[in-house]
């Protein structure tokens, strides 16, 4: 444990520095949208707290990449929710401003000043009441149905838990249950009463939905677009691609099998993703949330390392 507290954060040099603030600010910031300055108000506090494990997984892209859209694919694969994904927001003609807006909706959950993000959520909130339909096989559907809710919650949680235990470093059990424990909070305001508190929770909640999962082309088309779409750096296309990859790897075995997915991360690949997620781990950029936060709440960066040390148990 002193080992992890003494972590020191990876000094990069500045050319690369300074590309790496402005990939990681393009990932989440939308073009057109306000900037969210997340040192602003000054000592206010966030929905989790700084040496929560959240304030760890998020501040990773490697796993806020893979398990963002392993998240989605376990979305995608309940009808109803893949109704209103795909026939209500713009993932099929602007997916980098989607992936944008969501990601900053993460990060306002996480990071955001507490009245912020709570405003956020209702806005959130407000819009999902509108979004209502009938898929294909003549389901009806409402974005702000608890039982979606939950499920949305629960893939999200799961997806980027998964991808920092497997991308960046493994987690024990009772800092996993912390994870799940943390998010209940920002879950209440999203309306995801029912959402899994626990991996035990999370295990419930997969045998409860797994009988409503289905595959579907459009699981294979979201794939397409995320190994395609202009999200990262042309020269780091190859990395996306190789992170989509990842997300598959990372979903479950059975799910896998139900979807008709195919794990193709070969193991140099999966030894990449793992070098590059534990490299990301030791870098603190000021352009990140996460560090601005810390501005906010008048803590020294560096805690975010030192804080590392608190996951192990």
């Amino acid at each position: 444990m002193g080992m992890e507290a003494d972590v020191a954060a990876l000094a990069l040099p500045r050319p690369l520095r300074h590309w790496a603030e402005a990939t990681f600010h393009a990932l989440i910031q939308p073009a057109d949208g306000p900037a969210v300055d997340f040192t602003q108000p000054a000592g206010e506090a966030a929905l989790a707290a700084p040496d929560s494990i959240a304030w760890q997984v998020f501040r990773n892209p490697v796993a806020l990449f893979i398990g963002g859209v392993a998240a989605v694919i376990l979305e995608l694969a309940e009808p109803r929710v893949r109704a209103g994904v795909w026939n209500h927001t713009s993932f099929r003609t602007d997916p980098v401003r989607r992936l944008q807006r969501t990601g900053l909706a993460a990060m306002v959950t996480v990071y955001g000043a507490r009245s912020g993000a709570e405003a956020m959520i209702a806005r959130v909130g407000r819009a999902h009441e509108a979004v209502r339909g009938h898929t294909e096989a003549g389901l009806p559907y409402r974005a702000d149905d608890p039982l979606l809710l939950d499920w949305v919650q629960a893939t999200a949680c799961f997806g980027f838990l998964t991808a920092y235990c497997r991308f960046v470093r493994p987690l024990p059990l009772p800092a996993q249950d912390r994870f799940y424990a943390e998010a209940m909070p920002a879950a209440r305001l999203y309306g995801a009463t029912g959402a899994p508190a626990s991996s035990a929770g999370m295990e419930a909640c997969f045998n409860a939905m797994r009988p409503r999962l289905e595959p579907s082309p459009v699981l294979s088309e979201f794939l397409t677009i995320m190994q395609q779409a202009p999200i990262l750096p042309l020269g780091l296309r190859p990395l996306q691609r190789m992170m989509v990859r990842g997300a598959v790897a990372i979903t479950p075995g059975w799910a896998q099998a139900l979807l008709g997915l195919e794990d193709r991360l070969q193991p140099w690949e999966a030894w990449l993703l793992r070098q590059t997620g534990r490299m990301a781990d030791r870098v603190l950029l000021e352009s990140s949330p996460a560090v601005q936060a810390c501005h906010r709440l008048g803590l020294p960066p560096r805690i975010l390392l030192a804080h590392r040390a608190g996951m192990e148990r």
